[in-house]
C-alpha cells in the first residue's frame, strides 16, 4: 500500500484531483494506493475556509477506484483537534492558510499509518511516485527536498514541506510534531508549519530538488510544485500560479507535459457538473 497525506478545503478539490491523476497516470505500479484528505470548517476566520465536502470526497474516491478498485480515499474532519491544538495562536493567520498547520496533527490520528508521503495540493507528478515514495526513511523522521528560495536566504538545509515523505512511527517517538505544535502555539514564525518542521527536526534524509522542483519543469523532475514563486519579466514579481489554471501554465509556463491527465481531469470535472446538473 502506497499512503498518501492531503489538507485543505473545498477550494482545493482541484488541486487534488489534478495532483492524484498525475500520480496514477505516471505510475505503473500495481500497489493500491491509501489516500487520506485533513479538512475542517473555520469559515468563522474566512467565509472560504469551508471544509472539503463528503460529496467531492467520493467524487475522488470514485476517481481513485476507476485506476484500481483496491485504491481508496478517506476524508478526516480534524476540527475538534484543530482547535484544541491551534485556535487563536500566533500561526492561526499563516502566510497561507489554517489548513497548512493540519499536517501537524498526523501523529495524533490513529488512521495514518507509519509511512505516508504529505503533499500540498499544488503539485503534480511528472514521473513515477515510487521514485520518491521506496526511498529508505526507517532511520529519518521524514524524507524533504530543500526549499527554493529558503536554502539561499535562510540555511542551505532548510526544507520545503510541501513534500514530506514522513515516518510517523519515529515522528511518535522523537515527538517531532508535538515540538512542532508547540512552538506554533508559542511564537508566531514566518513560515509556520514549515519553520516549526524545521527547527524540530531531529534526523531528515535530504532529497535531490527534482522530488519538489519549486521553479522549474526538467525531464528528470519527478514532482513539480507550483508553489509562489518570482517572476523577473516584464517587471520583477510574484504570482502564485496552480496547475488546475490550465489556460495560465500553458501560456505563462509553455507546459504540455501534463495535457493527457489535464483531458481526464476536464472530462471528470464536466461529467460532475452534468451529473449534479450545474
Amino acid at each position: 500500500m502506497i499512503n498518501i497525506l492531503f489538507a485543505g478545503n473545498d477550494k482545493v478539490f482541484d488541486g487534488i484531483l489534478t495532483c492524484m491523476l498525475s500520480i496514477f497516470m505516471r505510475t505503473s505500479t500495481r500497489e493500491p494506493f491509501s489516500i487520506y484528505i485533513l479538512t475542517m470548517d473555520v469559515s468563522h476566520i474566512k467565509p472560504q475556509y469551508r471544509a472539503l465536502t463528503e460529496e467531492q470526497a467520493q467524487v475522488l474516491n470514485s476517481v481513485a477506484a476507476d485506476f484500481n478498485p483496491d485504491n481508496r480515499v478517506t476524508r478526516i474532519d480534524v476540527i475538534e483537534k484543530y482547535n484544541a491544538c491551534f485556535a487563536s495562536c500566533p500561526n492561526e493567520t499563516a502566510y497561507c492558510s489554517p489548513y497548512t498547520l493540519l499536517r501537524l496533527l498526523a501523529d495524533d490520528l490513529p488512521q495514518i499509518p507509519d509511512k505516508i508521503l504529505y503533499l500540498d495540493a499544488d503539485i503534480m507528478f511528472n514521473r513515477d511516485i515510487t521514485l520518491l515514495y521506496n526511498h529508505d526513511v526507517s532511520q529519518y523522521e521524514y524524507a524533504a527536498a530543500r526549499d527554493h528560495y529558503g536554502k539561499y536566504i535562510l540555511n542551505p538545509n532548510y526544507i520545503n514541506a510541501g513534500v514530506l515523505l514522513l515516518n510517523m512511527k519515529l515522528i511518535r517517538q522523537t515527538g517531532l510534531f508535538v515540538k512542532a505544535r508547540n512552538l506554533l502555539k508559542r511564537r508566531k514564525l514566518l513560515f509556520a508549519d514549515q519553520s516549526a518542521i524545521y527547527w524540530n527536526t531531529t534526523n531528515k534524509l535530504m532529497l535531490p530538488q527534482r522530488f519538489n522542483d519549486q521553479k522549474f519543469l526538467h525531464d528528470h523532475t519527478v514532482v513539480r510544485h507550483f508553489s509562489k514563486r518570482l517572476f523577473y519579466f516584464p517587471y520583477p514579481h510574484t504570482e502564485n500560479l496552480k496547475q488546475w489554471q490550465v489556460d495560465k501554465v500553458h501560456s505563462k509556463f509553455k507546459y504540455h507535459q501534463f495535457d493527457d491527465i489535464y483531458d481526464e481531469y476536464y472530462k471528470i470535472i464536466q461529467g460532475d457538473v452534468k451529473e449534479n446538473g450545474k
